[in-house]
């Protein structure tokens, strides 16, 4: 091929390349990952991140891509029908991945009807918006679903959730993630809407909202403060490193089939009572303590209601098909993350201060 043919070849591939994609919750635990690696990897594309700022949403989290050029923030409420609109209409959307959400099941259990506004009325407006904007052009297109294992209920001794299994949500929370996810497919069958779905096992990592159980562990052994565990302690779930998590979502939402569910899971069952005990360790080496202290910090609670008892996925699939798995090994991903969290002093003090939520009308306003 002639050297101007092949530049031309190059340029023609790079206009095609071109999207604009948009990433609800981005400024969340999960979403600013996500976002950060879209924002890296594809200086073609144009990453639109749209953020309500609740009380888990924090744009210090992606202070260091902050000024790029193929990087807008907006901030805004998914479940706001117009506002959701009036950004399809503006940015023209090739794609959405949908991160945002209320996850804590404890705060499922006190306020439901949050849950359901944001994760069942948010997702439809999305989807409406996505319906209505792209019209004749869905095979161009994509919406990417995120949710969560939890939607599958609770598991027994033996056994792992597959992409088949039932949905036996057993939490206001994961009962709104569930309607969700049946409400992406309903759209992908009765109008064809291109969609996929990922079902993620609990993440763990930098920036993540203390109010989950390894950051707020570390945050209370640092203060001394107590380590509240629920029940026996026995609970089981398994854990992914977020930047795992994060190239999963990238594969994908680039080489996933359309109309398919995958789930992301990290091969890495620990007991809660164990996961308690080995931070514990971490830390105590982390801080220097001598003799060993923090698990004399650990104290026993009454369980929450709906607790599920444990939590196991079979992510063959994603392997098989997209070549997949996770990197990082629990103990040395939770080595880096006790690291990160102490060596970010200043941003778990503006999380537990609320000063971080100070940070949007100071560079935005």
């Amino acid at each position: 091929m002639c050297n101007n043919c092949l530049y031309l070849f190059t340029l023609l591939n790079r206009i095609k390349m071109k999207k604009t994609l948009l990433v609800t919750g981005g400024a969340g635990f999960i979403g600013s990952h996500v976002v950060r690696l879209f924002v890296n990897k594809y200086t073609e594309y144009t990453i639109v991140n749209l953020d309500n700022l609740t009380y888990a949403g924090n744009l210090e989290n992606l202070i260091d891509i902050q000024g790029r050029s193929n990087y807008i923030f907006e901030k805004g409420d998914i479940v706001d029908k117009n506002f959701v609109n009036s950004l399809f209409a503006k940015y023209k959307f090739d794609g959405v991945i949908h991160l945002a959400a209320e996850s804590h099941v404890d705060r499922s259990i006190t306020n439901p009807l949050e849950f359901v506004k944001t994760n069942v009325l948010g997702t439809i407006n999305l989807l409406e918006s996505a319906r209505n904007s792209w019209a004749d052009k869905f095979s161009e297109k994509l919406f990417y679903h995120i949710s969560t294992d939890e939607v599958y209920g609770s598991l027994g001794a033996e056994g792992l959730f597959l992409e088949t299994t039932s949905y036996d949500p057993q939490s206001p929370y994961s009962a709104s993630k569930a309607s969700s996810d049946h409400f992406v497919r309903s759209y992908g069958n009765t109008y064809g809407l291109p969609f996929v779905i990922s079902n993620c096992s609990n993440n763990y990592g930098p920036n993540q909202f203390p109010e989950k159980l390894i950051p707020l562990f570390i945050h209370n052994i640092k203060q001394s403060n107590d380590l509240p565990v629920y029940g026996d302690g026995k609970f089981t779930r398994d854990w992914l490193y977020v930047i795992d998590h994060a190239i999963a979502i990238d594969l994908i939402f680039h080489k996933g089939r359309k109309q398919e569910t995958y789930n992301i899971g990290g091969f890495n069952e620990w007991q809660n009572i164990d996961l308690i005990n080995e931070l514990c360790d971490q830390m105590d080496k982390a801080l220097g303590n001598s003799p060993k202290t923090s698990k004399e910090l650990i104290s026993f609670v009454k369980d929450r209601p709906g607790h599920d008892k444990r939590y196991a996925i079979d992510a063959s699939k994603i392997h098989t098909e997209l070549g997949w798995s996770p990197s990082v090994k629990f103990e040395e991903g939770l080595e880096k993350t006790i690291s990160w969290y102490l060596e970010n002093d200043h941003w778990l003090e503006n999380v537990t201060s609320g000063e971080y939520q100070k940070y949007y009308e100071k560079q935005y306003r």
